[in-house]
């Protein structure tokens, strides 16, 4: 079988016109967050063996305590994506403002990520990821935070990259889904999932049980439902999943269906939800209906948000179409 690497599946993706078509600058993009990750990977990797767990003693925007990987893994892609000639700035879940890249407000492009999705798995050897977004800079002067306000359906590009028991990169534009593997001995990512689907049906789903008190009515009532099996409504058994990292529990519903579920809920009813739209809810949105699926804030699609600040929060349910939809009707007719 031949073996394709992630610079020749870019490379092909260069020589596409339209749809799926990337051009040069999106080439170095990707190559160079392919390979800053592969150093995060490897910097998890040795995890104590190199003093590098723990916390760091700070916390970000958000007021979460940093661990020292958060703030390694987005010292190194603030650097790497800065020198790549073609971001003109980026902005991390890690950072209170964006980080413009000084004299060069003319590249074409601005990067999103979250450097560690699920860091609070770091000590405890559990998956975690770096979850990114790619958007056109709209080229209008110097880069600020309101350059990076657009809403999740103009991503020219999309992926995470999940630390596991292998690591492997998921990504998009806006064609289809493909996954790569890493080939630690090669020092390079492999591609080994084409065009990833994610079925309409499903039995598991995701979600934080302990939260499940404060949740609202549509969401109990759902729940509830699934809990109940084949005796219930849904007359079939489902299976809960939570490993409290986005970017792990969203690989297993790409890979083989499900539902994941991170609800706003009435603990603050100020606050629209939990996670970060624009660097964990509009990537991971993006990949989920490239891949067959459905995502939403239970009152409509997540990618047609438009964002009005740079730490916005949002309610998520992703995954299977069927019980996206499903989600969403309750909601509707709450």
């Amino acid at each position: 079988m031949t073996r394709t690497n992630l610079s020749d599946f870019l490379n092909v993706c260069a020589t596409k016109q339209g749809k799926g078509g990337i051009d040069a600058a999106m080439v170095v993009l990707i190559e160079a967050m392919a390979d800053t990750c592969r150093h995060i990977s490897a910097n998890i990797h040795k995890g104590a063996l190199a003093g590098i767990l723990g916390s760091a003693g700070t916390e970000n925007v958000q007021g979460e305590t940093q661990k020292q990987l958060d703030v390694i893994a987005n010292d190194m892609l603030l650097e790497s994506l800065a020198q790549t000639g073609v971001v003109a700035g980026m902005a991390s879940e890690e950072l209170d403002d964006c980080s413009p890249v000084r004299g060069c407000e003319d590249r074409p492009y601005l990067v999103l990520f979250d450097p560690l999705d699920g860091s609070s798995n770091i000590d405890v050897n559990v998956s975690i990821g770096t979850i990114f977004s790619v958007l056109q800079n709209p080229e209008n002067g110097l880069i600020t935070n309101e350059s990076f306000l657009q809403a999740g359906h103009t991503q020219v590009a999309a992926g995470y990259v999940v630390y596991g028991p292998q690591t492997q990169m998921v990504l998009t534009f806006g064609d289809g889904v493909y996954g790569f593997t890493l080939d630690r001995e090669a020092a390079e990512f492999v591609l080994t999932a084409e065009r990833m689907q994610i079925s309409e049906d499903t039995k598991e789903f995701a979600i934080n049980m302990s939260n499940q008190r404060h949740w609202y009515a549509p969401v109990q009532k759902y729940i509830e439902e699934l809990l109940m099996g084949k005796t219930g409504p849904r007359g079939k058994d489902f299976n809960m999943r939570w490993i409290a990292s986005m970017v792990a529990d969203v690989h297993r519903v790409l890979t083989r269906g499900g539902i994941f579920m991170y609800p706003k809920d009435q603990r603050d009813p100020s606050k629209p939800g939990k996670l970060r739209l624009m660097y964990e809810a509009n990537p991971m949105s993006f990949l989920v209906e490239q891949a067959g699926g459905a995502a939403c804030d239970a009152e409509a699609r997540i990618l047609d948000i438009e964002p009005l600040d740079l730490h916005q929060r949002c309610s998520v349910v992703l995954g299977s179409a069927d019980e996206v939809n499903r989600v969403l009707s309750y909601h509707q007719t709450a």
